[in-house]
């Protein structure tokens, strides 16, 4: 199992992030969930190869919004297969990157959903995705990791690949669940993905590109997250 490749993304920050987005990506739908489509990097347009000159100052964050990763692709498969997961219920994305998985929570008929990055290029992406899906989907950039939240249920994709991060997440998410939420993880088996107190769901083949990963599909799970 190998990690997702650092992203070399040398250009700066936009003053327009919507611009950006619309200059620096195509409409697609990730191979998983045909029903969705979303503004993504491809072949055509390589996002993290764009000139400096195209951009306002130094400081663009990698662009991880630009493309749907495995478990994010995985966890939305579940949700529109089986729409009674998030049905009546206030989600929050969590890491929500494209907003993939919120797109799909509120299509499936999630009471509320809503999308959490810290990234203003993701939550960009996430308000035209979900233009693009005829759903809203509120975005919040404040860091929620340490907070109770309202939600019913919490879903998070691909947020296991660096230690320190799968560590501090899994150990808030665990309290949530203590508090009565219900959390699911999407992951294709990364390295930090946490050894026990998962409760395993479904799986999916998910197609993936070898410029992100060491191979074209990845089995991706998704996982109950339970309180110990």
């Amino acid at each position: 199992m190998t990690e997702p490749p650092p992203i070399v993304f040398k250009r700066a920050a936009a003053a327009d992030p919507e611009a950006f987005i619309r200059c620096e990506t195509a409409i697609a739908s990730p191979p998983l969930v045909p029903e969705i489509r979303l503004h993504l990097a491809t072949e055509i347009t390589p996002i993290w190869q764009a000139t400096e000159a195209t951009l306002a100052h130094e400081g663009l964050p990698p662009p991880y919004w630009a493309f749907a990763w495995p478990g994010g692709q995985a966890l939305a498969r579940t949700i529109l297969d089986d729409p009674a997961i998030v049905r009546g219920k206030r989600v929050l994305d969590f890491a929500a990157g494209s907003g993939l998985v919120a797109i799909a929570a509120a299509k499936a008929g999630a009471q509320s959903v809503t999308a959490a990055e810290i990234d203003d290029f993701a939550a960009a992406a996430i308000a035209l995705n979900a233009a693009l899906n005829g759903v809203h989907v509120p975005v919040t950039l404040e860091d929620q990791v340490g907070q109770a939240g309202p939600w019913d249920l919490v879903l998070a994709g691909d947020v296991c690949y660096e230690r320190p991060m799968a560590e501090r997440v899994t150990a808030w998410l665990r309290g949530l669940v203590a508090r009565g939420a219900q959390v699911l993880m999407g992951d294709p088996g990364r390295s930090y993905l946490p050894k026990n107190g998962l409760e395993l769901v479904t799986r999916h083949k998910v197609p993936t590109s070898l410029e992100l990963e060491d191979r074209t599909e990845r089995e991706t799970a998704i996982w109950r997250l339970l309180a110990e």
